[in-house]
């Protein structure tokens, strides 16, 4: 092969999309929560999704994940309560905190599918959490569902006790493409 051909097909190669690196659409990207209490559940979303995600089933192993998302998105079809949500120091005080952020530090296979070992900031409070989740893909394209729980408390969220559960969970359904 020639100097001329190997520089080519580099070339080439270049222009191509990595199969391991994903686009998310942030329009149609779903991050849901439900926090159950005594007096029922509460269920809400963020929106606006951004994220760098390479991942790949057939080596998986070398992937990360990085997301953020702004605050501020928080809805939970009550107004009153939204503003409490983004106002208060109690709960997510958006101003002081604009970003809730996480970053793999590993994928690993399971029996299920994968999941992402990593830390999420919220309140500027970093934690370990996995995230559990499955990829479905074609030619180009793919979605990653996954779900997992926090404590609110471990985030600072909410006082201790009261009507509001502890354990919030988190429910993601991310549309991407190459």
């Amino acid at each position: 092969m020639t100097f001329k051909q190997i520089m080519a097909i580099s070339a080439v190669l270049l222009v191509l999309p990595n199969p391991g690196n994903w686009k998310v659409d942030s329009a149609k990207a779903k991050v849901n929560f439900s926090l159950h209490g005594p007096f029922g559940t509460v269920h809400g979303s963020f929106t606006g999704l951004e994220a760098t995600i390479n991942f790949n089933e057939k080596s998986y192993a070398s992937g990360s994940i990085t997301a953020s998302i702004d605050a501020k998105t928080v809805s939970s079809g009550v107004s009153l309560r939204n503003n409490d949500l983004r106002n208060k120091e109690e709960w997510l005080n958006t101003d002081k905190y604009p970003r809730i952020t996480f970053k793999s530090k590993k994928i690993e296979k399971t029996d299920k599918g994968y999941k992402a070992i990593g830390e999420l900031t919220i309140k500027s409070v970093t934690k370990p959490v996995e995230i559990p989740f499955t990829f479905t893909g074609k030619e180009g394209s793919g979605t990653f569902n996954g779900q997992f729980t926090i404590k609110r408390e471990d985030y600072q969220i909410g006082k201790p006790g009261g009507s509001v559960g502890d354990v919030i969970t988190i429910v993601l359904v991310v549309p991407v493409t190459s």
